[in-house]
C-alpha cells in the first residue's frame, strides 16, 4: 500500500495533517519514522505522530493549538472528538520585542489610475453610494439606466446597497456614516454619486462633516426629495460624473502604492499549509517594495497572538494590538459569547478543530514583515507596511472592512470555496486542487500544488505576485466577471 501523504508543519508538533483522505491501515512516514493510521482520516485533517495523554497540548504549528480530552494513540485521527480549546477570556499580553529586520526588493509596477490626491486605484468604476436603505432600488436602477456612461476608461457602473442610514443610533450610526464616506473617497472610484432620500437620520450635513474635502467634479449630491424626477436628476448627474471620471487613463506605477487587503473564509485544514502561507509571502515581497498591506479578523488571531505580537515595530504598536484583541473579547463577552465560539461547521469539517488552530492557520496571511500600525475599524491606512485591522471575522463585513480602509485588491483564501465580491477586487485563492478544480467559476489561483505537487511556498507566492499585477493592472476577478459586489456594515446596537 503507498504511504500515506501528510505535512509536518513543524519539528515540535505531534500531530501531521494529511493532505489526501488517509485509508485506516495506510502507512505515514514522519521525520524517516514509519507510523499506521489506525482509522480514516479525512483531508486537511490531524493524525498523531505519538501518543497523547489526556489534558495534555496538541502541538501545531509549533505552538499549542487545545488539549487532548481524552489518551489518543499514535496514528489516531485528532479532532473535536478528542480534544479542546485553551482559550477563555482577556489575556494580559507582554512586549517581547522581536522586529524582523526590514527586508528591501527592487520596486516592481503595475498599471494604476493616479488620483489627484495621490492615491492609485486599480479600477476606474463610478460608484452610488446611497446613504439609507430606502433609496436602493432608486440606485438599482439608476445603475441599469445609465449603463451607456460606461466606456473609454470608465470601467463600470456599480451601487453599493444597505439597510442601514436612519433607524441607528450612537456607534452604528457612526459606523454607517464613516464606512459610507471612505468609499467616497475609495481610489477605485474615479467617481461618485452621493444618493440621499431628505428624512433620514444620517444627513447630508452629517455626512459632508465626515467626507472633509472632496472634489465637486468627482463627488456629486442627490436628495430624491428634493427633485421632481430623481431618475431624470441622477441620469444628469451621473453623466457629468462620467465627463470627469473618463479623462483618467492607466499609467505605470510602483508597487509601493499599492493597498492589499488578505481575507480567509470557509478554511480548511490545508490553509495554514498552502494559500495562506502564500499569501504570507506576497505580503511580505509588497511590504519590501515600500506598500501597504491590511491583516483583518481579528476573532481569527485569538491563539495566535505569538505570531503577531513581538513584531510590533514599537511598545505603541503594541498596545495597540493588545488593545485591539482584548477589546474583541470585551464585546463578545458583553454579548454574553464565549471568545472562541468559533470555527464555523464548514472549517470543522475542513479539518480544523479549535479557534486556536484556525488561527495559527490564520495568521500565516500576515508573513513575516514587521507590524507597523493597528488600525480601527474602516480607520483609513495610514502607514506603510503591515497593517493589523479592528473587525470581525465575517467575510462580507471583513471585505468591506478592509476595502474602506483603502485596499485596493483583496486576496481570499478558501478551503471550500465561496462566489461573494466587494467594491475591491476580490481574488479567490484555493487551498487545495480539489476545490480549484470543481469550481472554476469561483477561483482565481491555485495555492494546492504546495502540499500536492511539492511546489515551494516561495514559488507559489511568485507566481500569486504577479497575479496579483495582472489585476491590479485591470484583470477582472472571478466575482468581477459576474458581476459579483457588495457591502455589510458592522453593527452592534439597536435599530429604532
Amino acid at each position: 500500500m503507498s504511504k500515506a501523504k501528510v505535512v509536518h508543519i513543524n519539528a515540535e508538533d505531534n500531530v501531521v495533517v494529511a493532505i489526501a483522505p488517509i485509508s485506516k491501515g495506510m502507512e505515514i512516514q514522519v521525520d524517516d519514522i514509519d507510523i499506521t493510521a489506525v482509522e480514516d482520516i479525512p483531508q486537511g485533517h490531524k493524525v498523531a505522530v505519538k501518543p497523547i495523554k489526556k489534558d495534555e497540548q496538541v502541538i501545531k504549528y509549533g505552538v499549542s493549538i487545545g488539549h487532548a480530552t481524552k489518551d489518543i494513540e499514535t496514528g489516531q485521527w485528532v479532532h473535536t472528538h478528542d480534544m479542546a480549546t485553551n482559550l477563555s477570556g482577556e489575556v494580559v499580553y507582554t512586549y517581547n520585542p522581536a522586529v524582523p529586520e526590514k527586508k528591501e526588493m527592487p520596486v516592481e509596477t503595475f498599471e494604476g489610475f493616479v488620483r489627484p490626491d495621490g492615491k492609485v486605484g486599480t479600477r476606474n468604476e463610478i460608484w452610488i453610494i446611497p446613504t439609507v436603505g430606502c433609496v436602493n432600488d432608486v440606485a438599482k436602477h439608476l445603475v441599469e439606466m445609465n449603463q451607456d456612461i460606461v466606456k473609454g476608461s470608465i470601467e463600470g457602473l456599480y451601487t453599493y446597497t444597505h439597510p442601514f442610514g436612519c433607524s441607528q443610533t450612537g456607534g452604528d450610526h457612526a459606523q454607517t456614516r464613516k464606512v459610507l464616506a471612505d468609499l467616497v473617497r475609495h481610489p477605485n472610484a474615479g467617481a461618485v454619486l452621493v444618493l440621499s432620500l431628505g428624512c433620514e437620520n444620517l444627513t447630508h450635513e452629517q455626512f459632508l462633516t465626515e467626507l472633509g474635502e472632496y472634489d465637486p467634479e468627482r463627488v456629486k449630491f442627490l436628495t430624491c426629495q428634493e427633485v421632481e424626477d430623481e431618475f431624470e436628476a441622477g441620469s444628469k448627474l451621473l453623466h457629468e460624473l462620467a465627463d470627469y471620471a473618463g479623462k483618467f487613463k492607466r499609467e505605470t506605477v510602483g508597487i509601493d502604492k499599492l493597498v492589499l487587503g488578505m481575507k480567509c473564509g470557509g478554511s480548511d485544514g490545508l490553509s495554514g499549509i498552502t494559500a495562506n502561507p502564500t499569501v504570507g509571502r506576497v505580503s511580505d515581497m509588497i511590504v519590501a517594495q515600500g506598500g501597504t498591506t491590511i491583516l483583518t479578523e481579528v476573532p481569527e488571531m485569538f491563539g495566535a497572538e505569538s505570531m503577531l505580537m513581538d513584531r510590533c515595530i514599537n511598545n505603541e504598536v503594541f498596545e495597540k494590538a493588545s488593545n485591539m484583541l482584548n477589546g474583541f473579547k470585551d464585546y463578545f463577552i458583553s454579548h454574553n459569547e464565549v471568545v472562541y465560539d468559533n470555527p464555523s461547521p464548514g472549517n470543522k469539517e475542513g479539518g480544523i478543530t479549535t479557534l486556536e488552530d484556525k488561527s495559527c492557520g490564520c495568521v500565516q496571511k500576515g508573513g513575516k514583515a514587521a507590524i507597523s500600525d493597528v488600525l480601527s475599524y474602516a480607520e483609513p491606512v495610514h502607514t506603510k507596511g503591515l497593517n493589523l485591522l479592528y473587525g470581525p471575522g465575517n467575510d462580507l463585513v471583513s471585505s468591506t472592512n478592509l476595502t474602506a480602509a483603502g485596499c485596493t485588491v483583496i486576496l481570499f483564501t478558501t478551503g471550500r470555496g465561496t462566489p461573494f465580491g466587494a467594491p475591491a477586487p476580490v481574488a479567490k485563492i484555493a487551498t487545495n486542487d480539489r476545490l480549484a478544480e470543481k469550481k472554476k467559476n469561483w477561483i482565481d489561483f491555485n495555492a494546492g500544488p504546495v502540499a500536492s505537487s511539492g511546489e515551494s511556498v516561495d514559488d507559489a507566492g511568485r507566481r500569486l505576485f504577479d497575479f496579483v499585477k495582472d489585476i491590479a493592472s485591470g484583470k477582472q476577478t472571478q466575482a468581477e466577471k459576474h458581476g459579483f459586489r457588495e457591502i455589510s456594515i458592522f453593527k452592534d446596537g439597536v435599530v429604532l
